[in-house]
């Protein structure tokens, strides 16, 4: 509009100076008329700046009112947890399943590593089981014959405690009897010199005759020669007896020995038993081993997503642990968004935030705060600032702010979303 004015009086203005040259009148009568258009325009154009500026002051205050109800932040990129796919075997690959930038399911085919040395490794464990179990059967059969043959030599032992008792008794009562011969042999032999003594002075004088003199003399060395024979018996009976004696002893000792024993040597058995049990126990956790290891050479997606940064082919060689691909998620996401410092005096944990991820075209997503980070992210780095050397410069500071997906499932629907992606969150810190 002003322009147009603007034009219509320069227009009014040539038209004027033409038509005074004309008639030939003075410049000064002409252009005094024309001094009342050209106010008109003046102070529309006042008004209008007026009200432009009016309307600037407005939305600035409109804009500063509302901005203390959120804060936002370009410094944030969706995040999610990048699962590590390694080997847990080692083995040479047989064929390889996905594509780098594949979508894996969960438990879908990765990979597969020759099976036949770890399927030997099973038969062998299988094997050890076996031998050890037998082994364990063996001890346990053992435990009640050990406990049997240790109370047969208790018994046997005093068995032979009675016996040796009993030959003791049987030896001393024959020194006794041999004693009671010699005193027979001693009364005999006195009898029989005494009849000697008697007859000698009357075979001297011809009272008896020579014969039965000579028989008195016999059978006074018969009585002495039985009596040498029974002292004889008496000492070996006596050394019998000592025999006899030796024996007990030795058979109390085995007696004694059998009886403190017998418990250690079935408790010994019994350790021998749970041995050969554990034995097995862990043979069978060799088997249980084995056959883990025969799994683990079928490699499966440990979750849904995209594969990333594959790193194996047919024919590789494989070490335990070695990483083979990175599978990244594509459900379980969230936003770290780097506030300042300054922005984080209202912001608390449950808050409504509005999201909008710059790759999809400014598409929006819903979410909420859920946690605050506990430090500075140049706090966190690999080089924290060392601010006690005298050169400190006070900087505004970011802190990472997690803020989790309220409804991802719907708003995700085509998996459009991926870790990395650039977000603008908008927090609302007041209702």
């Amino acid at each position: 509009m002003a322009d147009q004015d603007e034009q219509k009086t320069q227009t009014a203005q040539i038209s004027g100076t033409v038509q005074i040259k004309q008639d030939g009148a003075a410049p000064q009568d002409a252009k005094k008329p024309e001094e009342k258009p050209e106010e008109a325009p003046k102070k529309s154009k006042r008004g209008i700046v007026i009200a432009v500026v009016l309307v600037l002051v407005v939305l600035a205050g409109i804009y500063f009112w509302r901005s203390t109800y959120s804060e936002d932040t370009d410094d944030a990129q969706v995040d999610g947890d990048l699962y590590q796919v390694s080997s847990r075997v080692a083995g040479q690959v047989l064929h390889v399943d996905v594509e780098e930038n594949q979508y894996v399911q969960a438990g879908a085919p990765i990979a597969e590593i020759d099976p036949r040395d770890l399927q030997v490794a099973l038969d062998q464990a299988n094997a050890d089981l076996a031998t050890a179990q037998a082994d364990y059967v063996q001890a346990t059969v053992n435990v009640p014959i050990t406990a049997i043959n240790v109370r047969t030599t208790v018994s046997t032992s005093s068995s032979d405690v009675l016996g040796s008792q009993a030959s003791v008794l049987q030896a001393q009562a024959n020194v006794s009897a041999a004693e009671a011969h010699v005193e027979e042999a001693k009364a005999n032999a006195v009898k029989a010199q005494l009849d000697v003594d008697r007859y000698t002075p009357l075979v001297a004088k011809d009272v008896i005759s020579k014969q039965q003199f000579d028989a008195a003399v016999q059978s006074a060395s018969a009585t002495q020669a039985a009596l040498a024979q029974a002292q004889r018996s008496v000492a070996a009976d006596e050394d019998q007896v000592k025999l006899a004696q030796q024996r007990l002893a030795s058979s109390q000792d085995q007696a004694k020995q059998s009886a403190q024993t017998a418990p250690q040597q079935i408790k010994v058995q019994q350790a021998h038993a749970q041995s050969a049990f554990a034995q097995v126990q862990q043979a069978q956790a060799k088997v249980d081993q084995a056959k883990l290891n025969l799994s683990y050479g079928k490699i499966v997606a440990p979750i849904s997503g995209i594969v990333s940064k594959k790193n194996v082919s047919v024919g590789d060689n494989l070490s335990v642990g070695q990483d083979l691909l990175t599978i990244v998620p594509l459900d379980n996401l969230w936003v770290t968004a780097n506030f300042k410092e300054t922005q984080l005096k209202q912001m608390q944990q449950g808050q409504e935030v509005k999201l909008e991820v710059d790759a999809l075209g400014g598409r929006k997503f819903t979410g909420k705060v859920t946690q605050v980070g506990g430090a500075t992210g140049s706090r966190l780095s690999l080089f924290p600032p060392e601010n006690a050397t005298g050169n400190y410069v006070k900087v505004v500071q970011r802190i990472p702010v997690r803020i989790d997906f309220t409804n991802l499932a719907q708003e995700n629907k085509d998996h459009a979303l991926r870790p990395g992606m650039s977000v603008t969150p908008v927090v609302t810190v007041k209702q």
